[in-house]
């Protein structure tokens, strides 16, 4: 029985695979698998697989089938560049907007004595850590600088989850983003701005180390189980 997925929900699906490593760089798949993965036809996938082309997340070759795009390294150091210059901005604009509770709210979580979201690396740190810069990010006031580091995040999120694997990665992370909200409660935004270069520079140099056979090893493919036609 077909389902009535629409090419958006399969765009989005895909997408979301890809940026998470469900969908290993550089590993291929076709257009019929994804329909008898989703079991839906063949029509609606074309078009979701259209729009990742165009966003290059994937290539589609003719008769070969379609390929997750590999992680360019180099690329990354360049959003990372352009990350620092937008949370720095963040970070300054926050300390003159952002309201004090939320502040509080967020210097609690990220409390190195009480490990609110776990002490392992999991899919529940791994987002909270992620949506900590938004959350300053929305608290500058400025639309814009969501937006673009949203889009950011998206681009280099392959690399920041698997280059912040151990304990004491999240150690220092908890540490530094309550430091950083310590500081921004204090209405320090120098400070505050050096301590999120600091640690986004800390981030970076992890990606740095990281090399493509550890950003593949561990992805997999969902449609692996199904005839490649």
């Amino acid at each position: 029985m077909r389902s009535k997925m629409t090419a958006q929900h399969i765009y989005q699906s895909l997408r979301s695979m890809i940026l998470d490593l469900e969908l290993a760089p550089g590993s291929r798949f076709t257009e019929t698998q994804v329909a008898d993965y989703f079991q839906v036809s063949r029509t609606p996938v074309r078009e979701a697989l259209q729009r990742l082309e165009v966003e290059k997340q994937i290539t589609i070759r003719p008769k070969q089938g379609c390929f997750v795009r590999v992680v360019d390294i180099a690329r990354i150091r360049d959003y990372y560049d352009v990350r620092v210059a937008i949370e720095t901005l963040a970070v300054r604009l926050a300390c003159v907007h952002m309201p004090d509770a939320a502040l509080r709210e967020l210097a609690t979580q990220w409390d190195p004595a009480n490990l609110f979201f776990g002490a392992e690396s999991s899919d529940r740190i791994k987002l909270a850590e992620e949506a900590f810069h938004i959350a300053l990010a929305q608290g500058s006031g400025n639309e814009a600088l969501v937006r673009y580091l949203t889009d950011i995040n998206d681009h280099i999120r392959v690399v920041r989850r698997l280059g912040w694997p151990d304990y004491s990665s999240i150690e220092d992370t908890y540490a530094e983003h309550h430091d950083i909200c310590r500081l921004m409660l204090n209405r320090d935004a120098e400070a505050a701005e050096a301590c999120m270069l600091q640690h986004i520079r800390k981030s970076q140099t992890r990606a740095d180390q990281l090399t493509l056979a550890q950003l593949s090893e561990p992805a997999r493919n969902p449609f692996a189980g199904t005839a490649l036609q």
